[in-house]
């Protein structure tokens, strides 16, 4: 059948075949597998079933219909994604692979107080149509973490409290009031919390990036032809000097 291109994916390419999608796969593609396995089996919507490898060796999962987002979303996006984001944190808590295992940017076992993050909860793994957010797709960054790590990510990207490439500065009481949106459409967490909690977390994607890079990642080295992780460091820099004024919104 015909392979068409998908746009996007910075961390790694893939194409449609079909209702199929077929991506490179790596190391931790096992563990991803198994996660996505679970959510299947525990009905979670919205995000792309396994079906094996093909003959090329690549991995074959479902085609969710739909367009990724190119932008940060509208409200009612945002607020649906992190109500959806909920929902995955308390299925995945029941996911407990034992021993140590492979991800993409680890080689780790699950700690007590961890869970399995989805790792990239930005706007452009986002899934919609017209009636708005469908699912999620681009599963190769997970591994252990904490919940408050996808939410943080989220809000990087998508409040945005990351610098617009633009450069032009968002309105610390827009950045506030999405922040407030999404510590509500997910529940039980404060926006400061969310806030503060964004520099820890883009912190460590430097780290992460940086050493891909180092071990010759293909999807990281990637990363580093749009210039990251210096453009990200940037926008760190831009953020810590915000925070007092977004957190006075708050």
């Amino acid at each position: 059948m015909e392979e068409i291109a998908l746009p996007g994916g910075n961390v790694g390419g893939a194409v449609r075949v079909g209702d199929t999608v077929r991506r490179p796969t790596g190391p931790w593609t096992p563990a991803v597998h198994g996660l996505l396995q679970h959510l299947a089996d525990h009905g979670l919507s919205g995000v792309p079933r396994v079906h094996g490898f093909d003959a090329q060796g690549r991995e074959i999962l479902d085609y969710l219909p739909g367009d990724a987002y190119t932008e940060p979303p509208a409200d009612d996006v945002l607020a649906t994604a992190l109500s959806w984001l909920r929902q995955y944190h308390r299925v995945v808590a029941s996911y407990r692979p034992a021993g140590v295992v492979q991800w993409r940017t680890s080689l780790a076992e699950l700690k007590p107080d961890e869970i399995v993050c989805m790792h990239d909860f930005g706007y452009y793994n986002w899934i919609g149509d017209k009636a708005g957010f469908v699912g999620v797709i681009d599963w190769d960054m997970a591994g252990p973490g904490k919940p408050l790590d996808d939410i943080a990510f989220a809000a990087w990207n998508s409040v945005p409290l990351a610098t617009p490439a633009s450069g032009e500065p968002v309105a610390a009481s827009y950045r506030a009031a999405r922040l407030r949106m999404m510590a509500e459409a997910y529940g039980d967490i404060d926006p400061l919390e969310i806030l503060k909690g964004a520099t820890a977390r883009m912190a460590r994607s430097v780290r992460v990036i940086r050493a891909g890079q180092v071990a010759g990642d293909p999807g990281m080295l990637n990363l580093g032809k749009v210039g990251e992780p210096e453009r990200t460091e940037r926008q760190l820099a831009d953020l810590d000097q915000r925070i007092p004024e977004i957190a006075a919104h708050l």
